[in-house]
């Protein structure tokens, strides 16, 4: 499952919790979905984070 059909899946789970309610599964799948969101999330963020170059540390190694 790609992270659009993950996120599209814990959209329509939210949908329905706010209807007709969710069912132990359901609540089970949602909570594993959202986990799996989440360390995607944190995961894309470290790498954007790890890629980023301080103007100062450049600076300093111009001749």
């Amino acid at each position: 499952m790609g992270m659009d059909e993950t996120i599209a899946r814990i959209n329509e789970l939210a949908r329905k919790a706010k209807t007709v309610g969710l069912t132990d599964e359901e609540v089970e799948e949602r909570n594993e979905l959202r986990k799996i969101y989440i360390e995607a999330f944190k995961s894309s963020l470290k790498v954007q984070l790890d890629s980023i170059k301080y103007v100062e540390d450049e600076e300093d190694n111009v001749p």
